[in-house]
């Protein structure tokens, strides 16, 4: 078969996200794929297309416009990302919006704090060690503002006082870097009951 195409188990390597979310993004017709027999196949350039009209609102501005709604009808899920490392964000920003959440990022805790205090959002996705607000003082004015708000804790800087703290917030995940982008999607599926 020709080179530039690939197979489903590819689809999975290069987007970086499981099977589940590539078959979603297949039944909702959101993603560029030929079947052959009983198999699917992924022309490479037609995804990187896709990809570049699927990128999501880094940085949107607190005064944006309301999100589009899901293909269903019903409202995405909104996620709030929120690490200073800008390849982090990226790639967590690129998985979660392919796998059908609307996500709006940002890099530090001072930012998304404001954020949390004008927006309305599902999950929140935050980075322990940040310079200014911190996580675990973004999660504690999280738990002021939204007190019934998931969070999951990404970070690479993991002691045993900050993650017996997260327990006593409430965090409903704790990953530790370097992660797995399947470990990523599926807390953020627990997280909100899907």
């Amino acid at each position: 078969m020709d080179a530039t195409y690939l197979t489903t188990a590819e689809v999975i390597e290069y987007l970086h996200v499981n099977l589940r979310t590539v078959y979603r993004l297949l039944k909702a017709g959101r993603i560029p794929a030929v079947r052959v027999g009983r198999q699917w196949r992924f022309r490479r350039a037609d995804l990187d297309a896709w990809l570049s009209t699927e990128r999501p609102r880094q940085g949107r501005s607190t005064g944006a416009t309301a999100p589009p709604a899901a293909p269903t009808g019903e409202r995405r899920p909104r996620i709030l990302l929120v690490d200073d490392e800008e390849s982090i964000r990226d790639l967590l920003s690129k998985t979660l919006a392919l796998a059908e959440y609307d996500v709006e990022t940002a890099p530090d805790g001072l930012i998304a704090a404001e954020r949390l205090r004008l927006g309305s959002y599902d999950l929140l996705v935050t980075d322990l060690k940040m310079p200014g607000l911190d996580g675990l003082s973004l999660i504690r004015e999280a738990r002021r503002l939204i007190p019934s708000l998931p969070v999951i804790i990404i970070t690479g800087f993991s002691t045993e006082a900050a993650a017996i703290e997260a327990i006593n917030l409430g965090v409903t995940g704790y990953l530790t870097k370097p992660f797995r982008v399947p470990k990523v999607l599926a807390a953020a599926a627990r997280a909100l009951g899907e």
